[in-house]
This record gives C-alpha cells, sequence and structure tokens, in this order.
C-alpha cells in the first residue's frame, strides 16, 4: 500500500468512526444526494435497516457502503468529510418531547432515555386515541367489540396492533401505538405474557393505563393497586364492561 492509499484509508477510518456512531437515515440520505449515490444508499440490503433497529451489523454495513462511495469517485470523499465538518459546527439539538398522560404537567425530575429495541416515533399523542392491548385470539373478540362500541358511542379512536401493519416488525406497531395514545387498556386474562411486557412499555412511556381482567388472579401481584375492571365473557358481563368503562372513558376523554 502506497503512503497516499494508507492516507487515504486512514481519512476513511475516520470518517466511518463518526458516522457509525452519530448518523440519522437523512444523514445519509443527504450523502446520496451529496455524491449522486442515492440509488446505492436506499437499495442496500441492510444499511438503513440495520441502522433504523439498531442491529449488530450496522457497523460492517456502514464501512461497507463508505468504502463503495469512496471508491467510485475522488471526490466524494473530500465531499463526505465537508459534510461531517458542516455536522459538528451545527449539531442538532434532540427534540425534548413531554408525552405522559398521567401527569398534567412536567414533573421537577424528569429522566431523558433512549430506546435500543424501538425507534422512537415522529408523531406526537393523539388526544383521542385509545389503544387496546389484549390477545389476538377470537375469544376476546368480544371483550373488543364491546370497547369499540364504548368508543364509537363516546366519539374515541380506538386502535390494536392488529389494525394496523406500518413495521415489518410488529412489537414496533406497538410501540408507536402505546407511544400516540392518550389512554392504554391493557386486559391481563391468561397472564398473557405480551401483554404484560406492552404494559410495561405504557407505565415507561407515562401512559394512562387502564387494567382489565377476567379474574383478579391474573394481574401481576405488584400491580394489584391499580384498580382493575373486571368482567365475565359473557352478554351479561361484557354490557357491564361497557357500563364501566364508559364512566370511565367519558372522565379520561374530557
Amino acid at each position: 500500500m502506497t503512503k497516499q492509499e494508507k492516507i487515504r484509508t486512514a481519512r476513511l477510518f475516520l470518517l466511518h468512526e463518526f458516522i457509525r456512531d452519530h448518523f440519522t437515515k437523512s444523514d445519509w440520505i443527504k450523502i446520496g444526494y451529496l455524491t449522486d449515490s442515492l440509488e446505492l444508499i436506499e437499495d442496500h440490503p441492510r444499511l438503513l435497516r440495520s441502522l433504523d433497529f439498531a442491529d449488530d451489523d450496522y457497523e460492517g454495513n456502514s464501512l461497507q457502503v463508505l468504502s463503495k462511495l469512496i471508491s467510485e469517485s475522488n471526490s466524494n470523499l473530500g465531499e463526505i468529510e465537508r459534510f461531517i465538518e458542516a455536522k459538528k459546527l451545527n449539531p442538532v439539538k434532540p427534540i425534548r418531547e413531554f408525552i405522559s398522560t398521567v401527569q398534567p404537567r412536567i414533573p421537577e425530575r424528569v429522566i431523558t432515555f433512549a430506546p435500543d429495541v424501538f425507534r422512537v416515533p415522529e408523531r406526537s399523542v393523539e388526544t383521542n386515541v385509545l389503544s387496546v392491548m389484549m390477545p389476538f385470539e377470537s375469544k376476546f373478540s368480544g371483550t373488543y367489540a364491546a370497547i369499540r362500541a364504548v368508543c364509537a358511542r363516546l366519539r374515541i379512536e380506538c386502535r390494536r396492533a392488529d389494525d394496523i401493519w406500518d413495521n415489518s416488525i410488529l412489537i414496533q406497531d406497538v410501540f408507536e401505538l402505546i407511544f400516540t395514545s392518550r389512554a392504554v387498556i391493557t386486559d391481563f386474562t391468561d397472564r398473557n405474557p405480551n401483554v404484560f411486557y406492552e404494559t410495561g412499555v405504557a407505565h415507561t412511556l407515562g401512559k394512562l393505563v387502564i387494567p382489565i381482567t377476567q379474574s383478579v388472579g391474573d394481574i401481576p401481584f405488584d400491580l394489584r393497586h391499580h384498580r382493575a375492571l373486571t368482567y365475565l365473557p359473557n352478554a351479561e358481563g361484557l354490557l357491564k364492561l361497557e357500563i364501566d368503562l364508559e364512566k370511565k372513558l367519558a372522565k379520561v376523554f374530557t
């Protein structure tokens, strides 16, 4: 390797270190336009996807694409360096949005965190949206119908994860649904592990959680201080659930 090639490789590695740690999807798209290589970036089978989901192979994918960009044109290396220098001089301040629906105002102490498993949605909380977390089983169709009937009367938009399919990974849809909802109904019946997990996400995001169940014994012990609405899966029990839910949701969505 010549001295010039060694210098070029060192510059490549320095760029990659910054790109690996700081680049967003938007940055990659901008680089694509600047280097006339948008097709290479968007058509790479793993680059943007591994970035979105913080996969382990993002480091290798980003180095692969960066090497390809630089090898295609001598000017691309300088173009990317100038873009990064401008980015360092004008860092984008993180958007801080208070999404809790339990706290009426921002408390004195707030913890800022960035999830690894999920991407934070660009959408804000929708004040008229109620999300429902329950097993995707036919035995719960009557329960969901009762919830939807209440929402229709109160003009609330009711959503469940299987009503949408925006992402290739369902858990991202679930996270976005909880993130953008004003309140979340969680059905603990049969102690479904997914519902437990989703309830934890909702509580962490500071969402107003309304637990329902066919048996109080299905609610985790640590959550039994939260008042749950109990119901039976028959016509009379579902009617009672509608009445109880309507009283609760009418107060929440006023």
